[in-house]
Formats: structure tokens, sequence, C-alpha cells
């Protein structure tokens, strides 16, 4: 069965697309089938992959407004995985469909025509709780939620466990969190140790034993349309992401703890 895992913060600078785009690629090393939706408007988790997002037709905006069969709008890219590419007409999708019926609901019925042609789909989300946001969360099993081990980390982390509670309640009862990941940590630095406990604190074993540490190859990656397997292998930044794969697979196969209560 597929499951599907929507990668979601409010909150800007938290690493959510290049966890998306290299947690994808640590994924297809592991040979599975493994899907990215890039689902915000600003397009960067396709340019991280490769792949133009202004010459990506159909793409993610055609398959939401019916416009375009989901098969159709889906290419691959270097790094092994697939993707569903996202663009600046996603703006525009969200708009019409705000008057559509079952309009919360229309990725997952896109993504319901592909069976289980993946192990797994990654959902990346724009920076916001709007209707897109919504569609990814009512498509997915689980939302990953990248934490930035700096000030004010905790801001808006008690929103979104809000919106989660309730498309649990209204629209996805199954919805649980999959996990928070610590990212651009720094080990020489006070505050990043201070909202790391606060963070395990919190919410105990959801915090995903994984951290993606702070590295210039990380942020390097993107410019070059790679993810950070194929731009340096050898990197920090790359070891931290295969490790992070190979947590979410463990954590696959053994039973979920609960998830933690919104504060």
């Amino acid at each position: 069965m597929t499951r599907i895992i929507a990668i979601a913060n409010q909150k800007g600078c938290v690493c959510k697309t290049t966890t998306a785009v290299n947690l994808a690629a640590a994924l297809a090393e592991t040979k599975r089938r493994i899907l990215l939706v890039d689902l915000d408007a600003q397009g960067n988790a396709t340019m991280a992959s490769g792949i133009d997002k202004r010459a990506a037709k159909p793409n993610g905006c055609d398959v939401l407004l019916e416009e375009a069969p989901i098969e159709r709008a889906i290419v691959a890219t270097e790094g092994g995985f697939d993707l569903l590419p996202g663009s600046l007409d996603l703006t525009a999708a969200e708009l019409k469909l705000m008057d559509a019926l079952a309009r919360e609901s229309r990725l997952k019925e896109q993504l319901a025509k592909l069976g289980d042609r993946y192990h797994t789909i990654l959902i990346d989300c724009p920076p916001t709780l709007h209707l897109l946001t919504i569609n990814a969360l009512t498509a997915a099993h689980g939302v990953l939620i990248p934490v930035q081990c700096e000030y004010f980390a905790l801001e808006g982390l008690s929103s979104l466990l809000d919106t989660i509670k309730a498309v649990r309640q209204r629209l996805n009862p199954k919805l649980e969190v999959e996990g928070l990941l610590r990212t651009m940590y720094d080990v020489r630095n006070n505050l990043g140790n201070e909202v790391s406990s606060q963070l395990t604190k919190h919410f105990g074993e959801k915090v995903l034993r994984s951290i993606i540490p702070r590295n210039i190859r990380l942020a390097e990656a993107p410019s070059h349309g790679k993810p950070i397997n194929l731009y340096d292998r050898e990197s920090r930044g790359a070891i931290a992401y295969l490790g992070l794969a190979g947590e979410m697979l463990r954590r696959e196969r053994a039973p979920a703890p609960a998830s933690p209560a919104p504060h």
C-alpha cells in the first residue's frame, strides 16, 4: 500500500523543500518507487530536482483542475524519483478550487488514480495553511514537520497541530503526525541544543532521532538542480538524509506512537 506523507510547516526557512527533495532521493536509493508532489507555487522542489518549472507542462495545476491526467504530468528525475511539478500556476489553481465541490479532496482523488504504483508519495506543502495544504493533509497518512533549531522554532507549531486535528476530525480520520525533524542544527550553538531539548520534552517519541545539520553543501545543491546525494555524497547533509530515510522506513514497519495533543 502506498504511504503518503505531507511535509508541512507554515513557518518559512525550515528546510521543508530541502527535506522533500533530499528525502525523496534518499528513499529512491533503497529501490523504492517514490513520487514527490510539488504543491508549492514557488516551484522550488521542482527546480531543485532538476526540472524547469516554466517548461513542465502539464503540471500539478493542470492535474488539480482536472485539465490533464496525472500520469501525463509526472516526470522522472535524475535523483531516481518521479515528480509532479509545481509552478506559479498553483496560485491560480487554489483560487479556482475555492468554489469547487469537494475542493479539499481534489489531490486525494488524483493520487488515488495512481493505485499502488509508488511505495511512498511525499508532498512538499506551501508555507501556509490554506487550501493547497489542506488538500495535502486530506490526502496524506502522515505529516512530517521540519523544525528549525533556532529562536521561534515552536512558533506556529500549535497552529499546524490544530489544523492537523481539524483535518483529522472532519476530512481524514487516519491522519497522524509522522514526526518532527530538527533541521539546520549546529551542535556548537547552545540555542540549538536548548530548542532540541524543548522539542523532545514537548513531543517525546514524535521527535525523530535524525537531525539535519547546518551544511553549506545542502544550501548549494538546489542551485545545481540536484539532490544532495548527487551533488556531494560525502557531505554531512547527504549522510543525514540517508539516515532519515532509514529511520522513516524503520518507523513505517513499527507501531506508531500516539500523536501529540495540540498545545
